[in-house]
């Protein structure tokens, strides 16, 4: 039976992909930077364990606490919308803490133990603002862009080991804590000079032709970590499909 590890499992697109891989028979390790059991089934399968993706003392202790894996997803992760201009370099900073270096921190955390019994999988959660340029998004996209060469590259050097590294893009999904998990208010990252320019965007953004589910993203998690085709990119979501046949 085997085991995954899922990160950032406190809400959205984490949760789901905890309860579908306990639906589908593994062991799963759902983290959380503050455990909440009560959020997923009662199953001697699952574990809840605190991971703070930021901290390498708390990836240490979770993994020490996880024990053997077949499979990391690396699904935490912030938000932050505005413009360029008024976003605060802290919350730059902040954004790949946990998007980008918390994604290559666990990484290289869980990469020593794969290599060693020569199998795994590691399934990178991006988005689909890697797909397109989307306005208003610019620090999020690249903390997000980030990750897809780290995960392109990697591919390449973990293959050697028959370790595999799979990236899942995600679209748009409005039901996520996505355009909630920050502490920055829409009015201070999107100054008066910029309100003509982004009031149609934000009015778009409120009502999308196409919509991703977290059990969109759930499935394509899924299909990537048993995938052993070779492919890399699994966008997730009828709107990040659209976006990849153009």
């Amino acid at each position: 039976m085997k085991t995954v590890l899922i990160t950032g499992c406190s809400s959205g697109y984490g949760l789901e992909t905890a309860r579908h891989f306990l639906a589908k028979g593994w062991n799963v390790i759902a983290t959380m930077r503050t455990p909440q059991p009560d959020i997923l089934p009662n199953h001697d399968r699952l574990r809840v364990l605190a991971l703070d993706v930021t901290s390498a003392q708390s990836i240490a202790a979770a993994l020490d606490a996880a024990g053997p894996i077949d499979a990391l997803v690396n699904n935490a992760g912030i938000g932050v919308i505005g413009a360029l201009e008024a976003t605060p370099m802290s919350k730059t900073r902040q954004v790949f803490e946990t998007n980008t270096f918390g994604v290559i921190a666990m990484t290289q955390a869980v990469v020593p133990q794969f290599r060693e019994r020569t199998s795994g999988v590691i399934v990178n959660v991006t988005s689909s603002a890697t797909l397109t340029p989307m306005p208003l998004a610019s620090v999020y996209t690249a903390s997000k862009m980030a990750i897809e060469g780290f995960t392109g590259s990697l591919e390449h050097e973990l293959r050697a080991f028959n370790v595999r590294v799979k990236l899942v893009e995600p679209g748009y999904g409005p039901t996520t804590r996505f355009s909630r998990n920050t502490d920055l208010r829409l009015e201070d990252v999107i100054p008066e000079p910029y309100a003509p320019f982004a009031q149609p965007i934000l009015t778009a953004f409120a009502q999308p032709a196409l919509v991703t589910t977290e059990a969109d993203v759930a499935e394509a998690v899924w299909r990537a970590a048993n995938d052993e085709s070779g492919q890399l990119r699994f966008p997730a979501g009828p709107d990040a499909v659209a976006l990849v046949r153009g």
